[in-house]
Parts: structure tokens; sequence; C-alpha cells
């Protein structure tokens, strides 16, 4: 098929590569010269482990193009991905559609034959229902139709999230003549498993905010019980386990740590407490899990001070700034609403991450190694789970009386025991003894 995938950034990009992958021809599309002429040259814009192997290889067999005419690209592809940014708007809760309903524009200018616009943009309920009116303003019904495909791609596992999905959701108000053209455009992910849902337009639109709420609710009920076992002594870790063995709760998504962040849940869940007032709906829940979530920001800078007591001077390393492990994404990171409340009391900061330094700490010194790390500070911080962090040599540690705070928990309390280290986790006891 010819698919035109319009925005370049992670989901755009992900998914335009691997739709080629699958043997289309896709053409993928943005305004950016510079980034287009990095993609033909196989450099990617984001971090993606195999990502920019699988650009090289189908852009090499020609069935992967890169290009800023968007106008061509919408007229000689039959399947247009409209994947451009929704982010928060200015009154800091909406999701701004400017440019979704900009490409719908250019769209509208350039239907030549019945194409299938899928909006792959997370936005909410009723979007779709505004780019049909854009469109029919200068084309009939009969060319075109609008369609609802949300992504469900995790940042670091994104080419396994889109070959082996759980779900593929297509929301369409007229699902005789657009359902058997996207099945038979999905049928090599959906013949491995994945279960193909066909909705109305409007409830797929909804699927994606209810599903990142939800998931949402789950980190910030756990880091909430994790609070809880901090002050009776209990480990979050064996309450995990005995709720995410109910099928009816399951395991995933249940594991304490930082405030969640990232380029989803933040801007979801408040986009979704926006969508209920504008349709007079309370949406309680999802309005105290933000609540909640901004608090453990603030929670945790004080746990590191309450561990460094007197943090004047005191040096403090950290081992990953970016939200999560397998991305260089810095948007909603933990340690952005840290860095400055340690820094405001006087506290040296120091950082290694695995994708390089940060344009966003630029008052933060940047470290090329975990040695260093663990060698020059008062204080360790874990603060992203990457594989590399889960095997640190703490017995070259030539720094006595370093601390370790372990954000992700990614070691146990009782491997410290005979070590002059004192380390400080989530939700679980802290091991008190010493060498």
């Amino acid at each position: 098929m010819k698919i035109c995938f319009i925005g370049t950034g992670y989901v755009g990009l992900v998914s335009g590569v691997l739709f080629s992958d699958l043997g289309n021809s896709v053409t993928c599309v943005d305004n950016n010269h510079e980034k287009i002429e990095n993609l033909k040259k196989g450099i990617i814009p984001i971090f993606e482990p195999g990502l920019d192997e699988l650009v090289i290889k189908n852009y090499n067999a020609k069935r992967l193009f890169f290009t800023t005419d968007i106008n061509n690209a919408i007229k000689n592809s039959d399947i247009i991905f409209i994947a451009v940014g929704t982010p928060t708007a200015k009154d800091g809760v909406s999701a701004d559609l400017k440019n979704v309903y900009a490409v719908a524009q250019t769209i509208s200018k350039n239907i030549n034959k019945f194409k299938i616009i899928i909006t792959k943009s997370t936005v909410p309920v009723c979007t779709g229902d505004e780019v049909e009116k854009i469109l029919r303003k200068k084309n009939s019904s009969s060319k075109f139709e609008v369609v609802s495909n949300p992504e469900f791609l995790r940042e670091g596992e994104a080419i396994r999230d889109f070959r082996y999905p759980d779900r593929v959701v297509i929301g369409s108000n007229n699902p005789k003549k657009t359902i058997p053209i996207l099945k038979k455009l999905y049928e090599p992910i959906t013949k491995k498993g994945a279960k193909f849902i066909s909705t109305s337009r409007r409830s797929a639109e909804l699927i994606k905010y209810a599903a990142n709420a939800f998931l949402a609710t789950k980190i910030t009920f756990i880091n909430e019980i994790a609070n809880l076992c901090e002050q009776v002594g209990s480990n979050v870790e064996d309450i995990a386990i005995g709720i995410g063995t109910d099928a009816r709760i399951g395991s995933r998504f249940l594991r304490a740590g930082p405030a969640y962040g990232g380029s989803c849940f933040p801007k979801d869940t408040k986009a979704l407490t926006k969508i209920g007032k504008k349709f007079k709906t309370h949406m309680s829940v999802v309005e105290t899990v933000i609540k909640s979530n901004e608090k453990r920001k603030n929670n945790l800078a004080d746990k590191i001070l309450n561990i460094l007591k007197n943090p004047k001077g005191k040096k403090v390393g950290f081992l990953g700034v970016t939200f999560k492990a397998n991305t260089d994404d810095m948007r909603d990171t933990q340690c952005l609403k840290i860095f400055p409340k340690l820094l405001k009391k006087g506290v040296k900061l120091s950082y290694y991450d695995p994708t390089g330094e940060k344009k966003e700490l630029k008052k933060i010194r940047f470290i090329k190694n975990t040695k260093e790390i663990l060698n020059n500070n008062d204080l360790v911080v874990i603060h992203t789970e990457w594989d590399e962090f889960r095997s640190l040599d703490f017995k070259s540690i030539k720094n006595k009386g370093v601390k370790i705070f372990d954000m992700r928990n990614l070691y146990q309390p009782n491997e410290f025991l005979n070590k002059n280290i004192k380390y400080y986790s989530i939700g679980r006891p802290t091991n008190e003894k010493k060498a």
C-alpha cells in the first residue's frame, strides 16, 4: 500500500519505518529540512534501539522515503497518517491541536482520489469530527474517510510494541468502507496474535486517553503504597507481588519509583480532565492522580535532602536523567523538578547518562562514566533503570561512607550489609548495618 506519514516525531517515524519494513511504500513528511536530510543519511533524531538500522535498510530498499513536499506526498498516497505533536496547550491542561488542524487543511487541498485519513496523534474525543468538517469544506464526503488509530508504543520498546502489540484499535464511522482495507494493512501484525478492535471513531479516541490515565493511576497508586511501607516498615515489592498476582489487577506498572513522566502520561491525564470538564463530567480519580504525581516529585527531592542531612556543599551524582531507560527523552523527567530544589540548598550536582550530555541541564556537570560518579560524590542517586546500572562495581568505590539512593529498587538492601555504604531505596526498610 502507498502510505504517507505527516510528522516524523516519535510516533510518525517509528510507525512509518516499520510499515515500510512490512513491505509498504511509505513516505515520511516533515517541514524540518535538516531533519529530513539527516534521515536520508540514516541519522535519526531520537534514541530508539534498532531504529537506525531499519531506517537504512528500508530507505536503501526504496520502500521508505523522506520529503518536505507534503502536497505531492498526499496526492501519491492512499492512506495518510496524521502523526504531528499534540503538546499541552498554554492553559497547561488542554491538548494543543493547531498542528493537527493545519495538516487537515493541507490534506483538504490535495485530495485527488479516495483516501483514508488516519489520526495517529493522541487527540481528544471529537477531534476526528473537526478534521472531517475541515475536509468537507473543499471535498465531497465520498472522496475520504477519517479514522482514528491510536498508538500504544512505549519509548525504548517501540519496535517490539509495533510488531507484537496487544491490540490494534481502529475507530471508523464507516466500517464497511475502511475496515477491510485497514485489516489488510495490519494483517502481518494481527496474524501474530494481536487483537483487531473495531469501534466508533470517538471510542477509539477515548481508548488512548483512558489507557494512559489508568496506567498512570497504577503507578501513582503503588508509589503511595510505597510511602506507607516506609512508615510502617513493610516492603513494597512484597505488596506488589501480593496484589499483582490477582488477575483482576495484574503485575505490570506496579513498580514503585519516581513520579511518572515522559511525553504521554503527564499531558494525556491533564487533557482527559479537560475533556471531562467540556462534557460536564468530573474526572475526580484522574485529577487526584495528577496532584499525587506532582507531590511525589517534591517528596523525593525532600528525601534526598533528608539523606544528606546538611546539604550545603555536599556532592550528589545522578545515574541517568531521562524519564525511563532506553530513551533520550527528557520530557517531564523527575530530575528536572529535583535539581532546582537541591541547587537552592547549595548541593553540587553532576550526572552521567548513557545517551550523553543534555542541553536541558546546562548548569549541571556531565560526567562520562559511572566510576567517577561513584567515587566523587557524597550521595549517588540511581534515577533511571538503565541495564548498565544493574551491575555497578561497588567494591571499587574508594569514597568511604558514600550513600546510595536507589530510586528504581535495582538492588536489595541486604547486598550492602558488609559494605561501607548506606543504601536507601523506595518503599523498603533501610538497612542500617555497616561493615
